[in-house]
């Protein structure tokens, strides 16, 4: 019986163990793609206890509180942060199986020095230790980004924000790690919102006009991505929950814009070819400044309407969409590239259905200008997991290019999670590992090992930069 969690964790054989521990453990973290606030990078976040890190803005964690049965007082209520760590610890040894138990107790050990299991008999001591180290070690928001050898962070951010807390943390040259804008436009194409009217005139007023037509909005949007270049932005972001393709003429869209502005309801129809039109405009823009664009496909957002009411969006009330995507995907992309204006393109899917068919989709538009220039991303959120890390490796090894994965990402809003990155190291190894003592693959470690290093770090580094 092994060790729980010990320094050979996930790794079941002497060529994953060699893998990890020579090759991947020190390699930096590229972390393209998160939602950590850049204000709190920017003014260097200090925290009182271990769950105001720990349980804030984690809806993993609130999602299994409440399957436990736990009261919404101690999930996201004004119970005390104690009360609310103490009701999450005596829920920990019942997380059998749930990536959340590896993910804590990483945590725990990395930043606390904590090696015990977290329940309700250690979770007092557990609780002044971490205490104890966020005074002792200062462990704050960019301490934790420091001890974690972070490099990159690619923040998540609307067109409408200014970007200020960007440019102070980048302006401070003591601060090592480059922290960058990515462009998510969502608000603006998602018509059929009730707050869209609301936005496009707080869209409009980032540059001091008022939008009043649909080449006016391509016109600020253009602008606005204009901004993030020049503040450091090479990444862009869409959160696609259905995959839509309707094409349509820019006299049909112009005319549909003004629609919604006048206040007339649109239909299924009219929704789409909107969409669908802006986001192959986007994708063109993106194209000329040769950046990268991030398509995250399959989420179903705010389930639970009365839950949604008292607690609002990103609260743990989101889950997999099960539907088609391959056609409509694949006629977005070819739009783009019939014109030789397709972005390097990271996919990823929600819906582990659809593994294979990203998996064959990344093939469809490689190029020679760049190896792996359309990406199937790492195992996302509700894949975020051993399972789902697996199941990825091995679609994209055996449809693509495993060697030129982009590798990682956190998609956190928490600076405890770049453990996510060991987790996934780990992982990569152990399944390398297994190819090699299965005599699927030579002992050759010193390919092997650049496999690795690249995975972990040098082939983001090189793709985003």
């Amino acid at each position: 019986m092994k060790k729980f969690m010990d320094n050979d964790f996930l790794l079941n054989t002497d060529v994953a163990k060699e893998l990890y521990h020579n090759h991947a453990s020190n390699m930096p973290i590229f972390d393209y793609h998160c939602h950590l606030p850049a204000v709190e990078i920017a003014e260097d976040k200090s925290y009182e206890n271990i769950t105001q890190m720990w349980l804030y803005h984690d809806h993993y964690k609130w999602r299994a509180m409440r399957s436990f049965g736990i009261d919404e007082k101690y999930i996201t209520g004004d119970a005390s942060d104690f009360e609310k760590f103490y009701e999450f610890a005596k829920m920990m040894p019942y997380l059998i199986g749930n990536p959340i138990y590896h993910w804590s107790h990483l945590e725990l050990k990395r930043y606390f020095k904590v090696e015990e299991a977290l329940s309700e008999k250690t979770a007092k001591d557990i609780w002044e230790r971490c205490n104890d180290a966020i005074v002792k070690d200062k462990l704050t928001a960019r301490e934790l980004i420091k001890i974690s050898n972070v490099v990159y962070i690619g923040t998540t951010d609307d067109p409408i924000d200014d970007l200020r807390y960007h440019r102070l943390v980048n302006e401070d040259e003591n601060f090592v790690c480059e922290v960058r804008p990515s462009f998510r436009p969502d608000r603006a194409l998602k018509i059929q919102n009730k707050d869209f009217c609301g936005y496009i005139s707080l869209l409009g007023k980032t540059e001091d006009t008022e939008i009043n037509t649909y080449e006016g909005l391509l016109e600020v949007l253009e602008k606005r991505l204009d901004f993030f270049v020049s503040n450091g932005c090479n990444i862009t972001d869409h959160s696609l929950e259905r995959v839509y393709f309707e094409p349509a003429t820019l006299t049909e869209v112009s005319d549909i814009f003004v629609k919604v502005l006048a206040g007339e309801e649109v239909t299924k129809l009219e929704m789409y070819k909107y969409m669908t039109y802006t986001l192959i405009a986007l994708g063109k823009m993106y194209s000329e400044r040769k950046m990268v664009m991030q398509l995250h496909i399959g989420a179903l957002r705010n389930n639970n309407s009365r839950m949604f009411g008292l607690v609002g969006a990103d609260a743990g009330f989101d889950s997999i969409d099960d539907g088609e995507i391959a056609y409509s995907l694949s006629r977005i992309l070819d739009s783009l590239d019939i014109e030789d204006k397709l972005p390097k393109t990271i996919l990823y899917c929600l819906n582990p259905k659809d593994n294979e068919v990203l998996g064959t989709m990344i093939g469809n538009f490689q190029g020679s200008q760049i190896a792996g220039k359309i990406q199937f991303g790492s195992g996302w959120w509700f894949n975020d997991q051993k399972d789902g890390m697996q199941r990825q490796l091995v679609a994209l090894s055996q449809l693509g290019l495993i060697s030129k994965f982009v590798g990682m990402l956190t998609d956190s809003r928490s600076f405890l999670s770049f453990t996510r990155h060991e987790y996934f190291r780990r992982i990569l190894c152990n399944y390398l590992g297994d190819l090699v003592t299965n005599g699927e693959y030579p002992y050759d470690i010193e390919m092997l090992g650049k496999i690795v290093e690249d995975v972990c770090y040098n082939n983001a580094k090189k793709y985003f930069e």
